[in-house]
């Protein structure tokens, strides 16, 4: 069984996570920043690997299902699509880390219609750690299909945020029940 590991950052940028930002899931995504920003510098004494899926979209895009869902968000080459606070200070400085790996996605999975699969399987990494924003929308559907995939999965509670309270329960729930995956607290 291997013993490489990645944790997933996904989606914590600006238009998710700032106060202005344009599709923010509000004080809950911020509230989470320190946690996070801890997990990756373990993975990254470690040596593990850390994975930034990031959503990425095109102004008015009438192909996207999503235009008709959601304001406009994460568009490409704005402000609102870089990563988010001490998280996008961290990644400056060690986005050239062979266990560093940033991608622009463009659904909800950070599997869908990337390569982030290959780049698990060629490095033989098949324990996930999940991060990120929002609980019930990129987050599940990334486990969703970690799980579908044959990957396994563990959430850090105190690191998914979510706009919607009862989503982010209802979707803690469903990683531990529906797809096995470990939900880790912690003490505070």
């Amino acid at each position: 069984m291997s013993n490489k590991k990645a944790l997933l950052v996904i989606d914590y940028t600006n238009d998710f996570v700032a106060s202005d930002g344009a599709l923010n899931c509000g004080e809950p995504g911020r509230a989470i920043e320190d946690d996070l920003l801890q997990h990756v510098k373990e993975f990254d004494e470690k040596g593990d690997y850390i994975i930034l899926p990031t959503d990425y979209h095109f102004k008015d895009d009438p192909f996207h299902p999503e235009t008709a869902l959601f304001p406009p968000h994460n568009i490409a080459g704005t402000p609102g699509q870089e990563l988010y606070g001490q998280l996008a200070s961290w990644y400056h400085k060690h986005q050239d880390q062979d266990n560093v790996y940033k991608f622009n996605k463009n659904r909800y999975s950070s599997f869908q219609n990337t390569n982030l699969d290959n780049y698990l399987r060629s490095r033989d990494i098949k324990d996930l750690y999940l991060t990120g924003v929002c609980t019930d929308i990129c987050v599940l559907h990334t486990a969703i299909a970690a799980y579908n995939l044959d990957y396994h999965s563990n959430v850090y509670e105190d690191s998914v945020a979510s706009f919607d309270q009862v989503g982010h329960k209802w979707a803690l729930a469903h990683f531990k029940n529906s797809l096995g995956a470990n939900v880790l607290t912690t003490d505070k």
